[in-house]
């Protein structure tokens, strides 16, 4: 299995950025198409990671340290994919001198971040119907 990652912009790949995220928020978890598309990704920086020249995870990273829409496609969790595309996100932030990453969590996924040093801030809210929780990471 080779596992590759890169750095993209969205203009470029938005094919398989946006198969990869309709397939895991729109298709399993039920989340509106028009929440899952926000007009953000044109000016955020976005990683993706091949499985074998396959595009199977992304996520991405606003100007603001904002990082979200971190997706692996069902066949590839339990492989590091998750982790390798938010280290990608972690490393690219710290090159750009950004001093703190947030996010919003889905609480099932939480310690997945708690595990790459983000700390819980706040309570838990919905989003498209799913519990979430804001998490943040100082750099």
């Amino acid at each position: 299995m080779n596992i590759q990652s890169i750095i993209c912009n969205y203009e470029e790949n938005q094919k398989d950025i946006c198969r990869i995220r309709f397939e895991v928020f729109v298709n399993e978890q039920n989340v509106p198409e028009d929440l899952e598309i926000d007009g953000l990704d044109n000016e955020a920086k976005h990683v993706l990671v091949y499985v074998d020249d396959q595009a199977i995870g992304t996520g991405r990273i606003l100007s603001d340290g904002h990082i979200g829409r971190v997706a692996v496609l069902e066949m590839y969790r339990g492989l590091g994919i998750g982790k390798l595309i938010m280290q990608e996100l972690i490393n690219w932030a710290t090159e750009s001198k950004l001093n703190k990453l947030w996010l919003s969590s889905q609480w099932h996924a939480h310690g997945f971040y708690l595990d790459l040093g983000f700390i819980c801030d706040g309570d838990l809210y919905k989003e498209a119907g799913i519990d979430h929780i804001k998490m943040y990471r100082e750099l």
